[in-house]
């Protein structure tokens, strides 16, 4: 009698947690020049000085970032973005089909049961995340240029000086935006991705593998990245504020829009799709192939015993 094929085996939950954990941080270290990108547009305009350097482009950003201030500041919070992946993504991903069993009560799992479960994955993962998110963010946005002396030293620095500085508090400084912008990027983009592969498969346009997968994260994180870009401008900016620049997060949001108008809320919109969409490629590519790997080895050390 033959025994299970690989598909039929169902990974363990911390199968699901471990791949996931990986594959994020590998699409972090891969994608994370994209990133910084991204929050050096969207502060752009801030805080408006004659000889502040203007970005132009996701390119030129780059570019501009790597002559002036050097490659490695393109990796800049680089630590505490791979923390941030441990401690949040791979909870974020990894307990999403556990979470939509869960809520599809042994019924076949519905929009509804996926839209539930990201949105419990993604509240999880903010709370736990939201300190390396913090000085991610500030590390990524801080500059040495023009006699600037940096606010931070490193990462664990930064840490120390946020809790000494603002308290502990200030660690989760933003929590709701990040709250609110992880809700919409996870219901978007896992839920588009699940939608978008179990349709690819179904009606038979692609096989469960990695050009299907690639398809689906690409979709995916096009669709998060233009939902949730108004929240990820106003987060970036609140979080990296000095103590009493914005009396709150609707003041830093209105103060965006009588200051530098709608378009504002879409600073950095092009790197923030590649970063996004380029993430997910690797992320989910990653995770599916090491889930199914794992499943694997696990199926063929069960066999020999």
């Amino acid at each position: 009698m033959m025994g299970p094929t690989t598909s039929d085996v169902h990974p363990t939950m911390a199968v699901k947690i471990f791949s996931a954990g990986v594959a994020a941080c590998v699409a972090d270290a891969i994608t994370f020049p994209l990133d910084t990108a991204k929050v050096r547009l969207q502060i752009q305009g801030e805080c408006q000085t004659s000889s502040a350097i203007r970005y132009k482009g996701v390119l030129g950003t780059i570019t501009t970032l790597a002559r002036t201030e050097g490659t490695m500041k393109l990796y800049g919070g680089l630590p505490a973005g791979l923390q941030r992946q441990i401690s949040s993504a791979s909870l974020r991903i990894g307990l999403y089909d556990t979470c939509q069993e869960f809520f599809a009560s042994g019924k076949e799992t519905s929009l509804g049961s996926k839209i539930s479960a990201g949105l419990t994955t993604g509240a999880v993962a903010v709370f736990i995340g939201q300190p390396t998110e913090v000085v991610k963010v500030r590390l990524q946005a801080q500059s040495h240029l023009h006699g600037l002396k940096p606010r931070y030293t490193g990462t664990y620095n930064a840490y120390r000086i946020i809790a000494t500085t603002e308290g502990l508090t200030g660690l989760w400084k933003g929590t709701t935006l990040n709250l609110l912008r992880s809700i919409i990027i996870n219901c978007t983009e896992l839920v588009t991705y699940d939608l978008m592969k179990e349709a690819l498969v179904k009606n038979k346009l692609l096989a469960d593998d990695v050009p299907c997968h690639v398809v689906s994260a690409i979709i995916a994180g096009f669709c998060a990245t233009v939902l949730s870009s108004p929240v990820d401008v106003v987060k970036t900016r609140f979080i990296n504020s000095p103590p009493g620049q914005y009396t709150s997060m609707p003041n830093c949001a209105m103060t965006m829009l009588t200051k530098e108008g709608p378009s504002a809320f879409f600073k950095g919109l092009v790197p923030a799709f590649l970063r996004l969409g380029s993430w997910n490629v690797v992320m989910f590519v990653c995770f599916e192939q090491l889930k199914r790997e794992l499943t694997r080895s696990r199926q063929t050390v069960d066999c020999a015993t």
